[in-house]
């Protein structure tokens, strides 16, 4: 063979081994890459030569060959080249075509020597392209799957008030809103971060992450513990404000299993690692009950509760504390009493026995004071 033709049939071998290469390992399907390889044949031509719509090119699937064809009309005097053949040149170069007549339809090979290697080059983009677009697939495949997961992250640099940090394949993004509140981030710290979704841009896909959503606390405690995973501790709720303090509600249903131990670990070492992860933010760990009255009172914990009081149409909680307990059952800025009440769905009403005493004092008194005034 001569150098003149091993190069066209080496390039030909090269995009046939690119093709079942990209394949096998991106895992695209073979037809339609090739597909996607004619295609850009026919939109290299046109680019090069013209926009006819009378153009297809086919690329043989062993051998790598690729031949562009013009579908023409024969006719006995040719006016638009592009588009017409005389009948003289096809009995001339084309015997296969020898029984068609005038105003039959033929598809000849476009036989143009530069257009050879503007074919390969564009082939080659293509793969280029097609590998692209399949990691970016594969990608979003994979990091979909992981919603509502936490992965552990690592912060590669931070832009205004969002950081990007590597998630192994790909990069998330950490927006301001989703950053726990006094959380100071440095690049190259690891993290563990919550999917919250995975969109698709024109860049690849976007993963948008968390280190505030409820998710997070509860996924760490599935890693943490295993009572949980194996599904004999269930979280019941949870009512978090990210970087102060969380409640968390759990329940068994095997009277050997303390719920609430089992979460807490030997020495508190469990729950010690979530609260390490969450940089010392506060986490409460109760029993969750189905009795609203006994489910109220240990979710305002660390508080003791004197008395609860339940109204089940307009579920409105009234609980009563030693007068020593009001400050700590209601916490600063009212958080406790406000994540009490997220966590059970319960309006809850505090007071100290004083304040009920002088409370019903004032009801009893009220009576007297309308018959006197009567």
């Amino acid at each position: 063979m001569s150098k003149k033709n091993s190069a066209p049939r080496q390039e030909e071998n090269l995009i046939i081994s690119a093709i079942d290469e990209l394949s096998k390992e991106k895992k695209i399907n073979r037809d339609v890459l090739i597909a996607k390889i004619e295609a850009a044949m026919v939109s290299a031509y046109k680019k090069e030569y013209g926009k006819q719509d009378n153009v297809s090119a086919v690329l043989d699937r062993v051998n790598g060959k690729i031949d562009v064809l013009a579908r023409k009309t024969i006719v006995t005097e040719v006016t638009e080249p592009a588009v017409q053949i005389s009948i003289e040149e096809v009995r001339a170069k084309y015997p296969e075509f020898n029984n068609y007549e005038l105003g039959d339809l033929v598809e000849v090979p476009v036989n143009l020597e530069r257009f050879g290697r503007i074919a390969a080059q564009t082939a080659k983009q293509v793969i280029v392209q097609s590998i692209r677009e399949a990691e970016r697939g594969g990608i979003y495949e994979e990091y979909s799957e992981k919603e509502n997961e936490i992965l552990t992250a690592i912060v590669q640099r931070i832009d205004g008030e969002r950081a990007f940090v590597e998630l192994g394949r790909t990069e998330g993004v950490l927006e301001a809103s989703q950053m726990i509140p006094g959380e100071e981030i440095k690049p190259g710290e690891r993290l563990k971060v919550y999917v919250l979704e995975v969109n698709k841009s024109l860049h690849g896909p976007q993963v948008m992450v968390s280190r505030t959503h409820i998710g997070l606390v509860k996924r760490l405690f599935e890693v943490e513990v295993p009572e949980i995973r194996s599904g004999e501790v269930l979280i019941k709720a949870i009512a978090r404000e990210a970087g102060s303090r969380t409640k968390m509600a759990v329940f068994s249903s095997n009277r050997d299993i303390d719920p609430v131990g089992a979460c807490v670990g030997p020495r508190g070492m469990r729950v010690d690692n979530v609260v390490n992860e969450l940089k010392t933010e506060k986490i409460d760990i109760i029993k969750w009950s189905n009795d609203p009255k006994e489910y109220i009172a240990a979710a305002l914990s660390p508080a003791r509760v004197h008395m609860v009081a339940v109204s089940d149409t307009e579920k409105v909680a009234h609980v009563v504390v030693p007068d020593n307990q009001l400050s700590l059952a209601i916490g600063k800025e009212g958080q406790n009493a406000r994540l009490a009440a997220r966590l059970t769905g319960w309006k809850i009403d505090i007071k100290s026995i004083s304040q009920m005493e002088a409370l019903q004092t004032e009801e009893a008194a009220a009576p007297e004071s309308e018959t006197e005034d009567a």
